[in-house]
């Protein structure tokens, strides 16, 4: 398989969102891929049709958009290659490797109680496995690999390393049920051969099924894929990550107002690591990645790290670029779209309110004096500091501003120049200007605001606040 093109899926179950597990495993592959020429493919395993939903294989393809995970070629249904299962399971039955089996659950459950209390393997030990078709009943059947009972199968996995499991201890699985439906580790084969998969990164917790599946690849004489299994992805107290640890799907990071350029980042580095690399761009990760850079334990999920690496890539982050980020933002939570004078407003200001921003929100909020217009709604400190002393200062300044160059070292000494005259410091004028100027007691540089306002624009609000 050296000479082949790398191909690489991901293949998630459509029961609900795009979990943040399921995200860093469809990155993993995607990275893999995008860096070796490869094709990264997408695969809907929709054969639970009781628990799969068009909602949530609608809600998979929104979180793989929002992150920018593009896959080659359309989406595949598993559902809707049923009929391709059951034919190589009936080949295999041809070929000798699979048998038919009649047992009724009534009967298997016996048995494996009899084993219990007997204190042996209550693995199912099917009477049918070697029974002459002649005796063959007219009644219902499923179709059962037959599985290799003495020796071992062998997986030599990328991150686990050489793994054996012992046949005695596999059982000879059902792959094509009673009502001619397959079972999913069929179906898992069978798509993966015809997809060209050569690459199976996935969770661990799958790692007991690839024994059972190269079992298969085995009876039907196919190449077997290269086998990836990356530890699951745990809290901060170590225990597999759920909901008590807060945000669990993709599109809640999206709601927070994460970048996905920094989510990606933050992903790849859960569990992978390229020396001491902490923030890299999407394009370092796939000249990077590699299976040998994935550890064996479980990492843990750091909101501070996150932030850590979300403030950077804002810090990295064009400003026009990220005002379109902050469209999609409020698109995504349905809030207030920009406005296209708004948006230019907010590119030449997103030096200033970029920094140290953590998320989107962050920056937005900081933005909000920018994006709100007169008359100016006051947040309660606000209100409280314009009191009757405060708006008689703002009369006074108003002429002086008025005449001044619009220019920080300028506004800087009119306004401490003001200060001195009426025997304060510049620091208690400036509550009263935030609540002129925003409405708010938390927010940028009165100066940044007087500057990015413009003139007439800060002296219409501080006449408004004088009143």
């Amino acid at each position: 398989m050296a000479d082949t093109p790398v191909v690489t899926r991901f293949a998630p179950s459509p029961t609900g969102y795009l979990h943040i597990g399921g995200a860093r495993t469809a990155l993993f592959n995607w990275l893999y891929a995008r860096g070796r020429g490869g094709r990264f493919l997408l695969r809907i395993e929709d054969t639970d049709l009781a628990r799969s939903t068009p909602e949530a294989t609608a809600a998979i393809l929104r979180g793989l958009e929002w992150l920018g995970l593009d896959h080659d070629g359309p989406a595949v249904s598993q559902a809707e290659r049923a009929e391709r299962h059951a034919e190589v399971a009936r080949e295999m039955l041809a070929k000798g490797h699979a048998y038919k089996c009649f047992a009724t659950q009534g009967e298997i459950a016996a048995f494996r109680d009899e084993a219990k209390a007997a204190g042996r393997s209550t693995l199912y030990a099917s009477p049918w496995r070697d029974a002459d078709p002649a005796s063959h009943p007219d009644a219902p059947f499923v179709i059962r690999l037959k599985a290799p009972d003495a020796g071992e199968t062998v997986i030599d996995d990328k991150v686990q390393g050489r793994v054996t499991f012992r046949n005695d201890q596999l059982d000879d699985m059902v792959l094509l049920r009673s009502d001619a439906t397959p079972t999913y580790m069929l179906a898992v084969v069978v798509d993966d051969h015809d997809m060209g998969v050569t690459h199976i990164i996935r969770g661990d917790d799958h790692l007991n099924n690839a024994a059972r599946q190269m079992q298969i690849y085995t009876a039907m004489g196919w190449d077997a894929p290269v086998f990836a299994h990356i530890p699951l992805i745990h809290g901060p107290d170590g225990k597999k990550l759920s909901k008590r640890h807060g945000a669990l799907g993709v599109e809640e990071y999206r709601a927070m107002g994460y970048p996905a350029s920094a989510m990606r980042n933050y992903l790849a580095r859960l569990g992978w690591s390229h020396g001491d690399d902490e923030v890299f761009t999407d394009a370092q990760a796939i000249a990077w990645f590699d299976l040998g850079g994935i550890g064996k334990g479980a990492a843990r999920f750091d909101f501070k790290k996150l932030d850590h690496i979300s403030g950077q890539h804002i810090a990295m982050t064009p400003p026009a670029e990220l005002v379109s980020q902050l469209q999609d933002y409020l698109d995504a939570v349905g809030g207030r779209p920009l406005s296209a004078p708004e948006a230019r407003a907010l590119v030449r200001a997103m030096p200033m309110l970029s920094q140290g921003a953590k998320t989107l929100p962050q920056i937005l909020e900081k933005a909000r004096f920018m994006l709100t217009s007169r008359p100016i709604e006051r947040d309660e400190k606000a209100a409280a500091a314009l009191d009757d002393v405060s708006r008689s200062i703002l009369k006074q300044l108003t002429p002086q501003l008025q005449t001044a160059s619009w220019e920080r070292d300028t506004l800087e000494t009119v306004l401490n120049g003001f200060a001195e005259a009426h025997g304060t410091k510049f620091g208690k004028l400036a509550a009263p200007l935030r609540a002129a100027l925003a409405g708010r007691a938390v927010t940028p540089s009165v100066f940044d605001m007087m500057l990015l306002l413009g003139r007439d624009e800060s002296i219409a609000r501080l006449e408004e606040a004088a009143e």
